[in-house]
């Protein structure tokens, strides 16, 4: 693990880096498998599209645990979180691949973070995150909260 940012050195609106993550077919698959949430909206297209949706969609804890793993290890450890909320506003669609693997990916989320809010006497920050698919935010109101 690497060492928890220092409180006295954090500012509102500092950024705490971003990446994108890219999902397949297959990572439902496994996302399911793990869960036990073997939703068919998130495998059969015939079934997500019967159902309203445009097709196959990403499981949001699976969507909200991506997001948060970019705080986790900026924070060096993921004892340190101590809160973690977000509003789904976008389901997350990830299309078969036209050609080739199952987990050829399809769809790639961009997360982002910056402090929110810092109480350096409870030695605590609120991280705000963005979590976009295609620049559309699919989360809002992401917000984590970390002991340092």
């Amino acid at each position: 693990m690497s060492p928890a940012p220092r409180i006295s050195t954090l500012e509102k609106g500092q950024e705490i880096g971003s990446r994108e993550i890219q999902l397949s077919r297959a990572d439902l698959i496994r996302y399911a498998a793990a869960s036990g949430d073997h939703n068919p909206i998130h495998w059969n297209e015939r079934f997500a599209r019967e159902v309203g949706l445009d097709g196959v969609i990403a499981h949001g804890m699976l969507t909200m645990g991506l997001a948060v793993d970019l705080v986790t290890e900026w924070v060096g450890d993921p004892g340190r979180v101590s809160d973690y909320q977000a509003r789904f506003t976008k389901p997350v669609p990830v299309p078969d691949a036209d050609t080739g693997a199952p987990d050829a990916p399809t769809a790639t989320l961009q997360v982002s973070g910056k402090v929110g809010v810092v109480d350096v006497e409870a030695s605590t920050a609120r991280i705000d995150l963005t979590v976009s698919l295609d620049g559309t935010k699919v989360l809002v109101k992401s917000q984590v909260s970390v002991t340092l």
